[in-house]
């Protein structure tokens, strides 16, 4: 009789977290990817797109980088490949002017979504015409405004920045003024900065984080931690792209530990050289919860706790 008690409060207490488990792969993806000179040529390998459209239909929305899509092939060409791939969700885009200083050399941000997670409520070109300040950018940041009202956080803003590693000091503490400029524009504390930051190795030394306000100020988090390395080449190990969110309420609509990079070479079996062709980094991610899954598991565990407790006491009342 005991025995089979302890059994069933160890089977309770599994299924509990069993619960929340389907509870943490339910939350809300959000991910950053440097896609290395996306454009017509890569668009045409299958292999590489198959996998793209493996790691970015992880994603409820996914931020794209490097992609130089001149002839305005690409980009289509790959929601056709996610919609296929995963006809549960509905993925649409949403891309910046091409940017760069030069004619010669000019990149895109792409956001990719699935309509039925998240609402594009909002998008901004930031002018980068500042006084004091002109020019800090070789790609300003094309901001966007997002509803998910599934998510602990309901509504946020991204801003991407994919630096010039030459210029990454500069361009990440002329970020913190762009934050600046979204808050008070849009009336919102609910910030998130991600991308290609080259934030870490040569090119942001330890001696010049001092100089980053979006380092230094309070109320900012940077989520990928220190060492994590987002790099796919086997010699470098760096932290270059990166998360940051404003505020202590959209932390606490992170769920914890979720932030980290995805190593795709790793997942699907890749070699370094197949891996390359995708792309040299990996992409970032981190999960938002989700408001009715939490509140569905705490719930759940809650009446599960209390039935098995009123199990046991009644069947040690009968030994």
């Amino acid at each position: 009789m005991r025995s089979s008690s302890l059994l069933l409060l160890l089977l309770l207490t599994f299924l509990v977290g069993v619960c929340n488990i389907q509870g943490a792969s339910e939350s809300f993806r959000i991910c950053a990817f440097n896609l290395q000179s996306f454009g017509d040529s890569k668009s045409k390998k299958n292999d590489v797109m198959h996998t793209l459209t493996r790691i970015i239909a992880r994603c409820d929305v996914c931020l794209l980088q490097e992609v130089r899509d001149s002839q305005a092939k690409a980009v289509p060409k790959l929601l056709k490949s996610l919609n296929r791939y995963d006809p549960k969700h509905d993925y649409e885009a949403v891309a910046s002017e091409r940017l760069g200083r030069t004619a010669s050399y000019q990149e895109q941000y792409v956001f990719v979504y699935r309509t039925d997670t998240a609402t594009l409520t909002g998008q901004y070109q930031y002018p980068d015409d500042r006084p004091g300040d002109v020019d800090a950018f070789s790609r300003e940041p094309f901001v966007v405004r997002f509803k998910a009202p599934k998510t602990a956080i309901r509504e946020f803003v991204l801003i991407p920045q994919h630096t010039t590693p030459t210029n990454a000091t500069r361009e990440l503490d002329a970020l913190y003024d762009v934050l600046e400029h979204v808050k008070k524009m849009w009336k919102t504390e609910n910030v998130m900065l991600l991308g290609d930051f080259n934030a870490d190795c040569g090119y942001l030394a330890k001696k010049n984080r001092k100089n980053v306000r979006l380092i230094t100020e309070k109320g900012l988090y940077w989520l990928i931690p220190e060492k994590t390395d987002t790099t796919v080449r086997s010699s470098t190990s760096c932290t270059y792209d990166r998360i940051v969110v404003h505020g202590e309420r959209f932390a606490r609509a992170i769920v914890p530990l979720s932030a980290s990079s995805f190593n795709f070479q790793t997942e699907y079996r890749l070699t370094e050289e197949k891996a390359l062709e995708v792309s040299d980094h990996y992409p970032v991610e981190v999960l938002l919860k989700n408001i009715a899954r939490v509140s569905f598991d705490a719930v759940t565990s809650k009446y599960l706790f209390f039935f098995a407790l009123s199990h046991l006491v009644f069947q040690m009342s009968t030994w």
